[in-house]
């Protein structure tokens, strides 16, 4: 009983918050709230500028080893468990497969920023 009763009164402030929410804003919008916020930039601009697919490479490549820092940080801990082979081969896999393909990566020249 007290569980539906915490749920009927969450459901409930939950409900009137969202209420709130939606109807306490002011309705004026002028044409200065209206038009995109860019710093520094004039907002009338061209929004699409050309993306150069080098930095789109980099990028992917950093967030793949930024992965596998994280993959690997509980490394230290493998050695706590009883048989720590199955944790190393695991480690040596993902290591070996992360360098096969910075190598691949290195010899298409895909790391080379500038032509």
């Amino acid at each position: 009983m007290v569980t539906l009763l915490m749920i009927a009164l969450s459901f409930s402030i939950s409900l009137v918050l969202i209420t709130i929410a939606f109807w306490l804003p002011m309705p004026y919008l002028s044409s200065e709230k209206l038009s995109p916020y860019e710093c520094g930039f004039d907002p009338q601009g061209t929004a699409r500028l050309p993306f150069s697919s080098r930095f789109f490479l980099v990028a992917i490549l950093f967030l793949l080893f930024d992965l596998e820092i994280a993959l690997l940080l509980p490394l230290p801990w493998a050695t706590n468990f009883t048989p720590p082979t199955p944790m190393m081969n695991w480690a040596t896999i993902i290591l070996v497969h992360l360098a096969a393909g910075l190598i691949y990566e290195w010899y298409q020249g895909g790391l080379e920023w500038a032509e």
